[in-house]
């Protein structure tokens, strides 16, 4: 393939300004996701008390040591429930990412018991039931570490209650798809939460604090006036040996950890013992061992390429050449509809089509991409979306070329595409652009932000001009005189408002990608996804009608 030709300096001062803009907003990032851990640590002199593990020690001791993880949705949550900038902890009271548990890729989901004894949150509910998607789509053991105090009863709403429904269904199909669910109940899992463990294939439960059931003792006693203690109605012992809920009673938490990853291991979804799905090779490579040429660009200098202005314009192909193997990017029609670029490449070995953009979406660029998008699902290449525009372009000439005709064609061959689809913001998504390159509504298997990243339906700009040009011929209509001042702080309200939603963090904390990603750390992210999504289609599943059912 022909190597990319960079004509960035990353000495110039334009490149050194980009940078410091660019990682100051990766350390904000950082600095939010330290608050999170630090509040749940917080809580560290009462686990010791109890004997227990802090959640995100939980979570480390499964893990293989020195494996990868990539752990999704930090940020959700960021000033939902509470609104003020320096106290709002993201996360949404949940851990969840992609590792590996005894050799074998698994999603893991944990509550973090550590900040407000792990009570839902309604963005944890929408993050948990994120977390079952990926692993049905991605064939990934589901493995949950569970201590909740259940549904948070002051901020209780109704909507909340019949969604959450979904936890419950999704653990059941997951089963059914052939998709192992192991749980490890640490603490408590009570009323809905109870059925948890109840949905799951393999549970191991810990002695003295282990809880499951549909009513504790308090609620019991004012429903029906009987009492009970703790263990009686739900402990672990009582649980493993009585009502056949448990499989395995565990002596503390790290004894837990320890029947987990010897469960997952005897999975059969280990690198060594993984069943071929039907016509995958015999012997289908795991491409992360398998060689290939780093960039032949530092892909560290992806903080200084794109301005944080999304109004300067930049070459897209600069990203390019410091993600791919080798630089070396195959070009696809470079001179027709060149606003839109799309072309072949290699990231960790992994064939992969790319679809960006250097400017708005105009006719001959949708035909463009749907034509490659299109040759990609022939020749089973991933596809990866680079968003960077200002939406599909507007106006008579393009109307008459049949602008809306074209984007649709694209937006079916986005829709329809039989390849896994990977989505990077990196700049603007605006307008129906977000849609046309793959935004998080059409399915892409994992949609990423960088901290620049603006999700809007227009800039805050256009519409606020917008509302104004509108404004005053209703008004001219009427016979009114039109208030200028009133207009203009009608303009600036307006830009406020898109200014505020558009962000990536605002946008991340309500769970439109799957997180806020520092822009080094590109190329390895994707490897990773890429290994995710090609491992998922080697591996066979063995689906069942209903799921495994407890005895």
């Amino acid at each position: 393939m022909p190597r990319l030709e960079s004509r960035i300096d990353p000495h110039d001062e334009r490149f050194a300004a980009q940078r410091s803009a660019m990682l100051a907003l990766v350390a904000q990032l950082r600095a939010l996701e330290t608050r999170t851990r630090e509040a749940s640590a917080r809580a560290a002199p009462l686990f010791e008390r109890r004997g227990q593990l802090l959640p995100r020690e939980r979570v480390a001791r499964l893990l293989d040591p020195g494996s990868p993880w990539l752990e999704l949705s930090t940020m959700a949550g960021h000033l939902l429930d509470d609104t003020d900038p320096e106290r709002s902890v993201a996360g949404a009271g949940v851990i969840c990412g992609i590792g590996f548990v005894a050799g074998a890729r698994c999603l893991v989901s944990a509550s973090d018991s550590g900040i407000d004894a792990g009570a839902i949150q309604s963005m944890g509910r929408e993050k948990m039931l994120r977390a079952q998607q990926i692993a049905l789509e991605n064939r990934l053991p589901f493995v949950q570490l569970i201590e909740s105090a259940g549904a948070n009863l002051m901020r209780y709403r109704v909507e909340d209650f019949i969604e959450g429904g979904r936890l419950f269904c999704n653990l059941a199909r997951l089963s059914a798809a052939g998709i192992p669910v192991v749980a490890v109940v640490h603490g408590s899992s009570t009323a809905g939460g109870a059925y948890l463990p109840g949905l799951s294939d393999h549970v191991i439960m810990v002695r003295g604090r282990a809880r499951a059931f549909l009513a504790g003792p308090p609620l019991l006693r004012a429903a029906t006036g009987e009492i009970a203690t703790d263990e009686e109605l739900g402990g672990a012992q009582m649980h493993t040996s009585v009502s056949g809920l448990g499989e395995y009673l565990a002596q503390d938490d790290a004894d837990a950890i320890r029947i987990a990853r010897e469960v997952v291991g005897r999975l059969g979804f280990s690198h060594e013992h993984a069943r071929l799905a039907p016509g995958a090779p015999a012997h289908a490579p795991d491409t992360r061992l398998s060689c290939f040429e780093e960039p032949h660009y530092d892909p560290d200098e992806l903080a200084g390429v794109v301005p944080l202005d999304f109004r300067q314009p930049f070459d897209m192909r600069e990203v390019v050449a410091r993600l791919v193997d080798g630089s070396d990017f195959l070009e696809f029609q470079p001179d027709y509809g060149a606003h839109t670029v799309c072309g072949h490449a290699e990231l960790h070995g992994h064939r992969i089509g790319i679809v960006t953009n250097n400017g708005p979406l105009d006719p001959a660029g949708s035909n463009k991409a749907t034509h490659f998008i299109q040759a990609c699902c022939q020749s089973g290449a991933a596809l990866v979306y680079l968003q960077n525009t200002t939406g599909y372009i507007v106006g008579r000439a393009s109307e008459q070329a049949g602008m809306i005709k074209h984007g649709s064609k694209m937006i079916q061959a986005v829709s329809n595409a039989s390849v896994p689809s990977i989505t990077i913001h990196c700049g603007a998504s605006f307008g129906a652009g977000n849609y046309g390159m793959c935004g998080r509504a059409f399915g892409p298997r994992f949609v990423f932000s960088w901290p620049n990243a603006r999700t809007a339906v227009m800039g805050g700009e256009q519409a606020a001009l917008t509302m104004r040009l509108v404004t005053e011929a209703t008004a001219r209509r009427r016979g009114e005189v039109v208030d200028q001042a009133k207009l203009d702080a009608l303009e600036r309200r307006i830009v406020e408002n898109f200014e505020r939603q558009s962000g990536a963090l605002h946008t991340s904390a309500r769970l439109l990608d799957d997180g806020v990603v520092d822009p080094r750390d590109t190329r390895r992210l994707l490897g990773f996804l890429l290994d995710t999504c090609s491992e998922a289609s080697r591996r066979e599943l063995r689906p069942l009608s209903f799921g495994v059912a407890r005895p």
